[in-house]
């Protein structure tokens, strides 16, 4: 799944909220055969698949994705938890001098690394159990996203053709995903390197290069090393909500004007420039979003994701525990989601799938509807909002 945008591959390219396949795959006998001439073609392995057969387990998962339909307080409350959080700041200490040597190569903070470490695998606990090769072989024959998984497979065979891995070693989780930090098999083949000198790139079972490959992949993405990431602050109760969208930075004197501060009430000071992320809206939490969490969403688009790691990674910096905001959220259930987005379809809003997740897409067309409606135009859709279309 390498679109640049997701290049890990973790669940938030899976997320649909309850996702139904309209299409029939073809013959299996007949597509393992059609994709193993293609592979030999190539002068890939491809004898390892022999035997395999597709996994029902892997399509149910593949059909029922929620996770990533849970408001960001929901879900960064129960991703950051107290113990995780503490088993994050013991790795940091364990790891210290690998964390140094990985940021004095690749210029991303120890932070970064721990918080995606611990949000994927904790921290290398739970790398999954599925066969890598019999999940691409099932996610690649099914209909739904076939020339994705089609490329993955084709990916991993080369990784077993090289000697990372081997078949037998291949296990992870159930979308082809393996390693400490849940690579796919195009991202591992691209991004990893063999970060404690045995001449093998493991994400398996070598922390170092598992944390280095993720350093890598992160610089190669645009990580600024020394540049801030993600800083919590507070909103007034009125300003120009429109302003507050990922692809609006300004200078942080602009956001002063508007009555941003920090967190704890001080006023903002230095320089340089951000957007303000508003992941519930106006009366939920607040942050300056600067360019380097625009890698977070290279790592994972989904924004509630994105907005979870990288605040992980600032309490693991030393902030204190996030504000609720200024006022309770009315959240909307999935199925209100999704009814919100037909409606907003059925207006000629670009909203291409009916999900339930309110990602960067459905908040730009809430976004339009607020400004035709008059509603304060903070992206985030309401009961109210829905009441009105």
């Amino acid at each position: 799944m390498q679109y640049l945008k997701t290049v890990l591959f973790t669940m938030g390219m899976l997320s649909g909220a309850i996702v139904q396949a309209d299409c029939t795959p073809p013959d299996f006998k007949r597509w393992m055969t059609d994709f193993q001439q293609e592979a030999t073609a190539a002068g890939l392995p491809a004898d390892v698949l022999k035997n395999l057969k597709p996994d029902s387990a892997v399509l149910k998962r593949d059909r029922s994705q929620q996770v990533f339909a849970q408001d960001f307080l929901t879900f960064a409350t129960k991703k950051v938890s107290a113990n995780r959080l503490g088993l994050g700041r013991t790795h940091l200490k364990k790891h210290a001098a690998l964390l140094k040597r990985i940021e004095q190569e690749y210029g991303v903070p120890a932070e970064i690394l721990v918080a995606l470490w611990g949000l994927e695998t904790d921290f290398g606990a739970v790398t999954g159990d599925f066969s890598t090769l019999r999940s691409l072989v099932t996610l690649a024959h099914d209909c739904r996203r076939s020339d994705m998984f089609r490329a993955e497979l084709l990916s991993a065979l080369q990784l077993v053709q090289k000697g990372d891995l081997t078949p037998a070693k291949m296990r992870g989780a159930w979308a082809g995903e393996v390693g400490q930090l849940q690579f796919m098999a195009s991202s591992y083949d691209r991004y990893a390197v063999d970060f404690d000198g045995d001449k093998h790139r493991d994400l398996i079972h070598s922390s170092a290069d598992a944390l280095a490959s993720a350093a890598n992949l992160l610089k190669i993405n645009g990580w600024q090393a020394g540049e801030p990431w993600l800083q919590e602050v507070k909103v007034p109760i009125e300003m120009d909500w429109s302003l507050a969208r990922l692809n609006n930075r300004l200078p942080l004197e602009d956001w002063a004007v508007q009555g941003v501060k920090y967190a704890d009430g001080s006023a903002l000071s230095g320089t340089g420039a951000a957007a303000l992320l508003l992941p519930m809206g106006r009366h939920g939490p607040a942050f300056l979003a600067f360019p380097n969490f625009e890698v977070f969403l290279e790592w994972n688009e989904s924004t509630v994701y994105a907005t979870t790691a990288g605040y992980f990674a600032t309490r693991l910096a030393g902030a204190p525990v996030l504000r609720q905001g200024n006022a309770p959220v009315n959240v909307l259930t999935v199925g209100q989601t999704q009814q919100l987005q037909a409606k907003l379809q059925a207006q000629g809003q670009a909203i291409s799938k009916v999900d339930g997740i309110i990602g960067e897409e459905t908040r730009e067309a809430v976004r339009q509807v607020q400004q035709k409606l008059g509603l304060p135009v903070d992206g985030y859709p309401d009961p109210e909002l829905l009441a009105r279309l």
